[in-house]
Formats: structure tokens, sequence, C-alpha cells
């Protein structure tokens, strides 16, 4: 089985995710914004194998520890989609201007497209491409055990921020609406910032996208 545990990192509060087959115990990260001893602390607590990283898109506060992390433990980076070149290329003045530690510079070792699967262990997640935050934004979607990991799309009563560079508005109601809500009314979503919810209850109540 799939089991995950969510630790925030930095300033930001970002959910970092450490997800594990438990038949294995060979795990992925998700977004390893910083705090990486804590992360690395919270892995060998758990007796797992860190073998990937695994990148929602490339804001600083999900993606400024990944070069370092990647070099430290030589592992493969996985993701976002290619519409987030343009921001790992920007880490470095993305660090500066919010005041993270200088960010690596790192190429992912592999791109991801809508559809595509990645694995862990004996588990495999499905990826959704999902722009309108930022244009390579992807989502991973656990179906087996009714979760999904879905970055800043989209948050327990609001949505992500549009303003950025390359933002489109339109872009991520679309995305919410034709890739995560098609995932079931039951599945937990587990956001980039803030608690978890479901997508029946945003879906409900959520007064940015509630009724669609």
């Amino acid at each position: 089985m799939l089991h995950y545990h969510t630790h925030p990192v930095t300033a930001f509060q970002q959910n970092c995710s450490i997800v594990w087959c438990d038949a294995t115990m060979e795990a992925a990260v998700i977004d390893p914004g910083g705090d990486l001893d804590e992360l690395l602390a919270e892995v060998e607590r758990r007796g797992l194998a860190l073998q990937a990283i695994w990148l929602t898109h490339a804001h600083i506060d999900h993606a400024g520890g990944t070069g370092e992390l990647a070099a430290r433990l030589q592992l493969p980076i996985v993701g976002p989609h290619p519409g987030d070149q343009f921001w790992i290329d920007a880490l470095p003045q993305q660090s500066a201007m919010f005041g993270f530690p200088p960010a690596e510079h790192f190429t992912p070792t592999r791109w991801l497209q809508d559809g595509d699967t990645v694995t862990i262990g004996r588990e495999t997640l499905t990826v959704r491409h999902c722009p309108g935050h930022t244009p390579g934004h992807v989502v991973f979607h656990a179906p087996q055990i009714d979760r999904a990991f879905v970055g800043d799309v989209l948050f327990a009563g609001s949505i992500g921020r549009t303003d950025f560079p390359q933002g489109n508005h339109q872009q991520l109601i679309d995305s919410i609406t034709q890739r995560l809500w098609p995932m079931g009314d039951q599945t937990v979503f587990i956001p980039g910032h803030g608690p978890e919810s479901t997508f029946g209850r945003e879906r409900r109540s959520n007064p940015y996208v509630g009724g669609t």
C-alpha cells in the first residue's frame, strides 16, 4: 500500500510530502522546498529508502531544495511539465527575492506530460498536467488510496494564485473542473499549503469553484 507523511517546510509552510510503498519501503519526496535536514531525518526515522524527487511546479517554496537534495543523494528529479522551465531558470532570483537560501540550479531528469505515470516501489501514480498557477504544474493522483497531491492548484476553500508570470485564471479553473473533479468526490487532496480537503467538499463549498 502507498503511505504518505506531509511535513510543512520553510517560512511559507509548504506541504512537502514523503510518499512510500510499504512493501519495499522505497520513497519519493514531493516538492522539497527547503528544510532538507528535517525531511531527511523524517525519512530515516521511518526507515525509508529515498529514491526520487517529484515536483508539482518550480516556484521557490516548492522546488528551492531540489538541486541540493538531488546532488546530495544522487536522486533523479521527476517533473514538472516543461512549461515550468523558465521558473527553474529563475530559481536563483526567486530565492533572493523571497529570502530563501540560494537555490541550486538543476535540470529535471525526466519531464512529465499529462497521462504519464510515476512509480515508487510497487505503487504507481498518474500524472495530470494542471496549468494555471504555473504553465507546467502537474498533479500526482493515487487512486489506490483516493489521494491526490495537487500542489498549488486547489486549496481548502481557495484556489491557486494566477497573478504570477504566465499564470492564467481560466486555465486554472479548467484544470480543476476538467482534471481534478473526475478523480471523484471522495478523493482527499493534499494541497501545497494548509489543510487537506476532499474534491466533493470543494465542489460544494469552495467560493471560487463551488458548483462547477
